[in-house]
């Protein structure tokens, strides 16, 4: 899919997985700094499912940009997908 719809959605995808790695990040900074202050700040729940769908997206994309045909588009509508049910999920919830 070197097609300029293949590009952007390899494009999209690619934005999503960084986004998920650095709310992952965010999350568990917030995490340190509340146990710091000893306050509450985002559970344990919560930290493993953002770094466990920030790892997968990363996975799939990695497998998107190298594979240009019909398993790339699926993987990246699969980063799609999982950015969509993680959020959707621990935020909307």
């Amino acid at each position: 899919m070197n097609t300029r719809a293949g590009r952007l959605l390899r494009g999209l995808s690619g934005l999503l997985a960084g986004g998920l790695v650095v709310l992952a990040v965010a999350l568990g900074v917030a995490w340190y700094v509340a146990d710091q202050a000893g306050s509450l700040g985002p559970g344990a729940q919560t930290l493993v499912w953002h770094s466990v769908a920030a790892v997968a997206a990363v996975l799939a994309q990695r497998y998107a940009d190298r594979h240009r045909d019909v398993g790339g588009a699926l993987a990246a509508c699969a980063v799609i997908v999982i950015a969509a049910v993680l959020l959707t999920v621990e935020w909307l919830a």
